[in-house]
């Protein structure tokens, strides 16, 4: 049986940048084959190759056998290849019904859709599969999970016999994790073949057939899952053993940095998001925050930046009351901010680096000189920041999209850091980049905790929030509901307070 997918020496060249290096990759029918590597490696740009979103320079491309030649996703889709990408394509609006078969309606008539066709195809792909949806809900009622197994069936019902997922657990919780993996299994017993791509080394022995490495641009190994072990696949994607987040050693400060009282976030229609929610931070202490997605953390980092106005409730920054203070002056007096989403929240991707690093910054020294921008002094600030944080690029005057994730996320975290923030914000600071870059922002964050800087930190990552906080606090529907140890308590537990599993009113493993 010829294999589902053969690439033999793909090469792809960008100005300046060998992305691909003669890749060669096999991967068997009906197998889960991950492929793993540091941002930078040439995953993603493997990956928009195989599914037609960019052109080889050179190499050869086999789907089933079969030579191909992709022009465009369409081309990948008709030869039965599906991607689900990291961020999900989903109207909100829409349900999840609409969601799949956009682009793909089946007609009934002249200009009429027919869905009862469309619903029977559906039901006949999410039952055959294991993905149980309902086709009538709207997409933004859905939990994170829900929502991704709506992209599966979105490309399954295409006709997709090859699936390439890209970064699938980045933003769920173990339960969601677990299930996930239950699909991806019944999908491969129903034939299917997943391209699995993902950082998180446990996740990748505990569900591959087969591993890939990429490093640098090229394969420098396929092995078998139980020939290897998280630590040997870490020394092959970045030559070192794997990094943990752990801290042995305490940084707390008596002195109270950041102070919220009874703080309530409303929607438009007064229904509270977030729901009298208070909790102090201290200077050297590292305060994290756990909960499923769309539980109020997004609007609760929002309210404490000054995106959003606050329903009722106080923000005090070292003693000032910031409740009505506009983001600048929130900035200006040392609250620092590392957005979630660095695409749409954090960089300005077409401008290059300098312009990036002064974001947020751009009123003070050495971005500004009075009222003018300095761009001296930006240029400069931007080299320091790209040599103490390992900003890999071939100069500050690149825009941001020619950046790894990896290294956007470096920027991000050294555009903050320089500025010495008194409470730092961080949003999933290290989600979606490898563990090379991960653990230099691990190690970037501790060294500001020592030095004294506050840090809110909000991670979907458990083994993240566990490893750096001291304490941790788990957000439920707007509220918090328990406030934990983290040398005390698993991150199974921790899932299990974030779905509501453990009492709200319990919190055992807590400290005051």
């Amino acid at each position: 049986m010829a294999a589902a997918i053969e690439l033999s020496g793909i090469t792809k060249r960008f100005p300046g940048v060998v992305a691909n290096d003669s890749v060669n990759l096999v991967v068997e029918q009906g197998e889960i084959h991950a492929i793993c590597g540091e941002n930078g490696a040439g995953k993603s740009t493997l990956m928009k190759i195989l599914y037609g979103m960019l052109q080889p320079d050179e190499g050869v491309m086999k789907v089933e056998g079969q030579e191909v030649h992709f022009t465009s996703p369409l081309d990948a889709i008709a030869a039965g290849i599906g991607m689900v990408h990291q961020h999900f394509m989903l109207a909100d609006q829409l349900t999840v019904l609409e969601n799949v078969i956009l682009g793909a309606e089946p007609a009934r008539g002249v200009g009429l859709i027919d869905f009862e066709a469309a619903e029977q195809q559906f039901r006949k792909v999410a039952e055959a599969y294991g993905l149980a949806v309902d086709p009538y809900d709207l997409v933004e009622d859905l939990e994170v999970g829900e929502r991704q197994r709506v992209e599966i069936i979105k490309v399954l019902y295409r006709g997709a016999r090859i699936l390439i997922l890209d970064e699938p657990t980045a933003v769920l919780v173990p339960h969601e994790v677990e299930e996930l993996f239950r699909n991806m299994r019944e999908l491969k017993e129903s034939g299917a073949t997943i391209l699995f791509i993902d950082h998180k080394l446990d996740e990748v022995l505990a569900i591959a057939d087969t591993i890939t490495v990429l490093r640098a641009g090229r394969t420098v190994a396929t092995v078998k899952p139980d020939e290897v072990t998280a630590h040997d696949l870490a020394e092959l994607m970045v030559g070192s053993e794997l990094p943990t987040p752990e801290t042995t050693e305490s940084t707390v400060r008596p002195e109270v940095a950041l102070e919220v009282s009874g703080l309530t976030v409303t929607d438009e229609d007064d229904r509270p998001l977030v729901n009298d929610v208070s909790f102090v931070v201290h200077k050297g202490e590292v305060l994290g925050i756990a909960g499923v997605e769309g539980n109020g953390q997004a609007e609760l980092v929002e309210a404490l930046i000054g995106i959003t106005p606050a329903a009722s409730g106080r923000v005090v920054l070292e003693g000032t009351d910031i409740t009505r203070h506009p983001v600048r002056a929130r900035r200006e007096m040392g609250l620092g901010y590392i957005p979630q989403d660095r695409h749409r929240e954090g960089l300005l991707l077409p401008s290059p680096l300098w312009e990036n690093a002064a974001l947020g910054h751009q009123t003070k020294p050495p971005y500004a000189r009075g009222i003018w921008i300095d761009r001296k002094g930006a240029r400069e600030r931007t080299e320091q920041i790209v040599q103490e944080f390992d900003v890999r690029t071939p100069g500050v005057d690149v825009p941001a999209h020619a950046l790894s994730g990896g290294n956007q996320q470096k920027l991000i975290v050294g555009r903050e850091m320089v500025a010495e923030p008194v409470v730092l914000i961080a949003g999933h600071p290290t989600r979606g980049i490898d563990v090379g870059a991960q653990a230099a922002v691990w190690d970037d964050i501790r060294e500001a905790r020592r030095a004294g800087m506050a840090t809110l930190l909000i991670s979907a990552d458990l083994d993240e929030l566990i490893g750096l906080s001291d304490r941790i606090v788990v957000m439920l529907r707007g509220r918090l509901v328990a406030e934990l140890d983290p040398t005390r308590v698993t991150p199974r537990e921790l899932g299990a307070y974030m779905t509501g599993a453990n009492s709200s009113s319990d919190t055992d493993g807590g400290r005051s």
